[in-house]
């Protein structure tokens, strides 16, 4: 099942972080003296729309040169004060990456993604130690903001690549996630014609088939279009899981003249799916042996005949660009979204009575022979409209010695949720000997909400340079939220009620950076960020999350070689945390503080026509720094890991009788976390390899991705001592693709 947000809830977003690395990156390549060429001659083409490299479009091998998630303009990423990774769909493709958004993400620094392990309905990321599903996923630079379980889920196929902004980003986006956001930037019509079909399957027996065509309407020159869709479906890991799925997406550009592009496009996606098992899994049979051993990996607790997960998605928006004769140019994006989605199933809470080790000692019932498991009963019906547009004024000019690149923006984002959640304890079922059918008690209604947010933001972004390498980034907006939360009826409450709240919030941003002629940039920013809460409670106390966060750091784009890279040091600290008591009063106050400490290193290079690689390593300490319950002051926030490193290489033979031929290699690394709010239950870390290899001729292309080659199984993360989640078992992925 999705993590229902009861569970949600309880995965708490705090994190602690501290700083002791030094940089020492920059020099990987120092002595490599190879002029840059194109890393993917031999693999599927690359359609460039336009001169140079868009902030939205392709990326060359590994190595992208620009991106407009940290300034929404189409600006280098050695000018952006930030951090910025970014994940192009050549990355993806050779490292296999199929079904899920946060696959993309395993290799990047500072994200913890599929931190329950893999979930299929889900894209679960974390940034810099906090929760970016719900508040920090954006789609072309428009919030694809969630609650509850209202989020949509994109599919990687419609992606021309991913960006991440680490860090807040207030400044140019309003309320959002305190640790960064995740841009997906869809594919769009080319300048080119472009004909792609792929089809494959994996070792579970999930089939997948897609088509991506890109052409001008007749001879026009001035219209162009793109249809991009897929389908998948089969058998997933767990047993009893399994799963349809598809998506279309047609889009149409206009460009009656150089300087004017209109492009409209729609989206149509739906799932049908009965749910994986893992996500619920206890930490005593998983983490640590329970005395029957191991649970494993693909066991399923729900109840196969009455298990069901679907969604129906809509999308459609159009963007509008015009560039003015006088250096000004005007952009203007527009989406609404429409979402259906339904949950039903019983899934696993811990063991009913004691864990078999009594972990914390609190229970005095003795565990039966066969150990049984505890289950919650679920169902939840969520329909969401959404609406949302960012409208933008851009222009260059000169005061002096100094140059300007000025942008003055206006946004609104429009969200509502209908919301209907039940739950009931369920029938036990056995941990060693499950046995389905067991009639499940009725689910009672215990939320039954209809909730509505409103955001308006205006904003102004001035760039400038001078002192040949000086770059100084200015950023302020002001937004103000509206929230109406309605509460109908329930189980256990015949009253509804409702409450609002208006808030205000001003947010910043200082960057400063130089610009050395040899590719070095250092650079230093403070930025501050709020995100507003939905409503904690019936009181005039609600007031959003808001903190800052100062970083410093060393870009570098070498002029002997095709590369990137980025060392960033952060200090992050967010405050007004809703913070609980548990039960039994379930006291909640927003007096909750959490620091978030690390360091980042990133490299990709496409080090010649042969060789492609990238590189990351992260050290994340968080720390509670307050909280309603004193004892978890001090404390490091449970799932997210304190270290994370990967390091991917790919070859091509480019010439001979193996010509065509690519082989990929990988490793990916996680330390400690820990399971529980009191740090008494430890995840232990885990490295696992991928692998790749595929053959390119006459525009064919077939492809062996193996994620986690040798098998290991690992626990990925634990919210909590009943929610486990194991990482991903060795899986194969045959794909066979044609490019004209």
């Amino acid at each position: 099942m999705t993590k229902r947000k009861g569970a949600l809830g309880a995965r708490t977003r705090a994190a602690r972080c501290g700083l002791g690395a030094s940089v020492a990156i920059i020099g990987i390549c120092a002595g490599w003296s190879a002029q840059a060429q194109n890393a993917d001659t031999t693999l599927a083409p690359i359609v460039l729309q336009g001169e140079g490299e868009p902030a939205t479009g392709p990326v060359k091998g590994y190595v992208a040169k620009k991106s407009n998630a940290g300034s929404k303009t189409d600006t280098p990423l050695n000018e952006i004060p930030q951090a910025v990774s970014v994940v192009g769909k050549q990355e993806m493709n050779d490292r296999g990456v199929v079904n899920k958004i946060d696959e993309a993400l395993r290799y990047t620094p500072g994200v913890t993604a599929e931190p329950f392990g893999t979930d299929a309905d889900t894209d679960w990321i974390y940034i810099r130690g906090f929760d970016a599903t719900q508040t920090g996923a954006f789609f072309d630079g428009l919030n694809l903001f969630a609650y509850g379980f209202g989020g949509f889920q994109l599919d990687p196929f419609m992606l021309e690549r991913v960006d991440v902004l680490k860090g807040p980003s207030s400044v140019l986006y309003g309320g959002g996630n305190a640790g960064g956001i995740v841009n997906y930037v869809r594919k769009r019509p080319t300048d080119e014609p472009f004909y792609y079909t792929e089809t494959g399957i994996n070792s579970n027996g999930n089939a997948f088939g897609g088509f991506d065509i890109s052409d001008k309407i007749g001879n026009s020159d001035t219209m162009s279009y793109r249809l991009t869709g897929k389908i998948a479906g089969g058998d997933n890991y767990s047993d009893y899981s399994h799963d349809l799925r598809g998506f279309i997406m047609p889009q149409l550009t206009v460009s009656p003249d150089e300087g004017t592009k209109f492009t409209v496009w729609g989206f149509v996606s739906g799932l049908d799916q009965v749910h994986v098992g893992n996500g619920f899994f206890p930490y005593v049979g998983t983490v640590v042996d329970a005395p029957f051993g191991k649970i494993d990996r693909d066991a399923f607790y729900g109840e196969p005949s009455i298990d069901e997960g679907e969604y129906a998605q809509q999308m459609i928006g159009y963007e509008f660009e015009h560039e003015f004769t006088s250096n000004w140019k005007f952009s203007q994006n527009v989406r609404y979204g429409h979402l259906y989605k339904h949950e039903e199933g019983p899934y696993l809470y811990g063991y009913q009575g004691a864990d078999p080790l009594d972990i914390y000692g609190s229970y005095d019932t003795p565990q039966t022979p066969d150990f049984q498991l505890h289950r919650l009963g679920f169902e939840a019906t969520s329909k969401v409209h959404t609406f949302a547009t960012d409208n933008r004024l851009e222009g260059e000019f000169d005061t002096g010695p100094v140059s300007h690149d000025l942008m003055v923006g206006f946004d609104y984002k429009y969200y509502q949720l209908d919301n209907l959640q039940a739950s009931s304890p369920g029938t036990p079922i056995s941990a060693t000997n499950p046995v389905y059918g067991a009639v499940q008690p009725a689910n009672l209604v215990y939320s039954n909400q209809l909730v509505t947010q409103q955001q308006v933001g205006i904003y102004a972004q001035d760039q400038l340079r001078f002192g040949d390498g000086w770059l100084v980034t200015l950023n302020g907006r002001y937004d103000f939220v509206h929230t109406d939360t309605d509460n109908r009826p329930t189980a256990y409450s015949a009253t509804s009620f409702s409450y609002s709240y208006d808030k205000g919030a001003l947010s910043g941003r200082i960057g400063l950076a130089y610009e050395f002629d040899n590719g070095l940039t250092p650079y230093a920013s403070v930025g501050t960020f709020f995100n507003p809460t939905v409503v904690v409670s019936a009181t005039p106390y609600n007031k959003p999350e808001e903190g800052e966060q100062y970083e410093i750091g060393l870009k570098y784009e070498p002029t002997f070689i095709d590369g990137t890279f980025t060392a960033s040091l952060f200090q992050l600290t967010k405050r007004n945390v809703a913070v609980s008591t548990g039960a039994p009063l379930f006291l909640s106050s927003q007096i909750g503080e959490v620091e978030s400490l690390g360091i980042e290193l990133e490299t990709k290079v496409n080090l010649d026509e042969n060789w492609k690689i990238l590189g990351s390593f992260s050290y994340t300490d968080l720390e509670v720094k307050d909280d309603i319950v004193a004892a978890y002051v001090g404390k490091k926030p449970y799932l997210v890991p304190d270290t994370q490193a990967s390091l991917w290489l790919d070859y091509s033979v480019m010439q001979g009788p193996l010509e065509g031929l690519s082989l990929g290699g990988g490793v990916r690394y996680q330390g400690e976390s820990y399971a529980d709010r009191l740090n008494a239950l430890k995840v232990p870390g885990a490295a696992v390899f991928d692998a790749a290899i595929r053959y390119r001729k006459d525009g064919w292309e077939g492809s062996l991705n193996v994620s986690n080659v040798f098998d290991k199984e690992y626990v990925k993360g634990c919210g909590g001592s009943a929610t486990c989640g194991y990482g991903d078992a060795r899986t194969f992925t045959f794909k066979l693709s044609k490019a004209w």
